[in-house]
């Protein structure tokens, strides 16, 4: 039987592994089943999250804005560990419908400049290939310059890295990130891994 945090066993304990997983705990109180997975290399989910810190330094979006590209991202992707999870942002961002209906695909209750940032990240996600100048274009009206374009850009696709690796191993939303969410956010997610029990 597979477990929760994914098709790899959990590393032989150590200090690093503690003080990761110790992050966890302190903010969530329980060490997350992405956690687990990443504990196989401690230091590497630390140092990625930093360089999407890094990344979006020079510009400033607001938690919102984060939280409906993180969404977007991981929706356009299939990934349903990342949008419960910024789910749960958007909706403390925003209010549970909104963030249900972007879960979805439905940025009807969006700004314009947030249609621009969700747009982009979806095209990102689902076929960097096929986005155009024109896509570029569309983002430069809703106000952002090259240089806050070019850090979306390096921040979704960082996103999708750690996706990738969490959906790759095996790794389920949490159950107790599931159980805090209002239905409605819940019940716009039916894809991707299942939560765990």
């Amino acid at each position: 039987m597979t477990a929760d945090h994914g098709f790899l066993d959990e590393p032989e304990p150590s200090e690093a592994i503690r003080r990761f997983h110790a992050e966890d705990v302190e903010e969530l109180g329980y060490v997350t089943n992405a956690g687990r997975l990443w504990a196989h290399q401690p230091d590497a989910q630390p140092a990625l999250f930093a360089l999407m810190r890094q990344v979006l330094q020079p510009i400033a979006l607001s938690a919102r804005q984060r939280a409906l590209l993180v969404t977007a991202c991981a929706s356009a992707r299939g990934d349903s560990y990342c949008a419960l999870a910024w789910g749960e942002r958007l909706v403390d961002a925003s209010d549970p419908d909104l963030a249900a209906a972007v879960l979805r695909g439905d940025d009807s209750g969006l700004t314009g400049p947030e249609r621009a940032l969700t747009g982009w990240a979806r095209a990102v996600a689902a076929d960097p290939n096929g986005t155009t100048a024109a896509d570029v274009g569309a983002l430069r009206e809703a106000g952002f310059s090259d240089a806050d374009v070019f850090a979306i850009t390096v921040f979704v696709a960082l996103r999708l890295a750690l996706s990738t690796v969490n959906d790759a191993l095996g790794a389920r939303p949490d159950a107790k990130l599931v159980a805090g969410l209002p239905p409605v956010v819940r019940d716009a997610v039916g894809y991707g891994r299942p939560p765990a029990r």
